[in-house]
């Protein structure tokens, strides 16, 4: 394992030390953690790794938005549209 040397203010390390005793972990650990997690969140959107993936997100946004009804058709939509802007209010 690295061992890294870390300088930050006083202050930092006073509010950062306070938060790792509340959350159990060691000092270092809990710094990991926190690294690992910026990491996590900075981390490039995934690449589907195939067709599998793919028919994968698409079942589960189907079954997130109910994939039993069926959305109108394009001239629906326009006609939607239409009324919406002759109303000027969106149509519900």
């Amino acid at each position: 394992m690295a061992r890294v040397q870390r300088v930050i203010p006083d202050d930092d390390q006073a509010r950062l030390l306070r938060q790792a005793r509340l959350e159990g972990p060691s000092f270092s650990a809990w710094l990991r953690a926190a690294a690992r997690e910026r990491l996590e969140r900075m981390r490039p959107n995934r690449r589907f790794g195939g067709q599998e993936d793919l028919a994968a997100f698409f079942a589960a946004c189907d079954a997130a938005e109910g994939a039993d009804e069926m959305e109108p058709d394009w001239e629906q939509h326009k006609q939607a549209i239409v009324r919406s802007r002759r109303k000027g209010l969106p149509e519900t």
